[in-house]
């Protein structure tokens, strides 16, 4: 396996709390997809749970070297978690176009979080395909 990227990012849980207060279900919808939905909704720290899948996103798209362009959906990059609970990364649409174009096998994530703020980091590989 070789390394081709890294990417990592921090959410302020608070900050995300507030776009979800004023945009409600139209910005979930827009960010997440129904399965990361299902897991971050109704658990005990739902806030932390969704800031930690928002910064695994951003630090995907970090290390794709896109941004948020070029026909890119926040809901190309879907964080799910393996059976033993382990966050993994399935890429759709441009983001699976880019990362197929940088060589990428797998996107190995991790996410951390506590009440004020969620981080996460994504290192891009050769190796192993990812999640379809």
């Amino acid at each position: 396996m070789t390394v081709i990227a890294q990417g990592i990012d921090m959410v302020d849980c608070s900050r995300l709390r507030e776009v979800i207060t004023r945009h409600g279900r139209r910005f979930l919808e827009r960010v997440f997809t129904p399965l990361e939905l299902d897991y971050c909704q109704g658990r005990k720290r739902e806030i932390e749970h969704l800031a930690g899948r928002f910064a695994a996103k951003e630090a995907v798209l970090k290390l794709l070297g896109t941004g948020w362009g070029k026909g890119i959906c926040w809901t190309d990059i879907e964080i799910r978690n393996a059976p033993s609970g382990k966050p993994q990364v399935r890429l759709s649409g441009r983001c699976r176009q880019i990362a197929d174009q940088l060589g990428l096998a797998n996107i190995l994530i991790s996410i951390s979080h506590i009440e004020t703020h969620a981080i996460a980091s994504a290192i891009g590989c050769t190796g192993t395909p990812m999640v379809k």
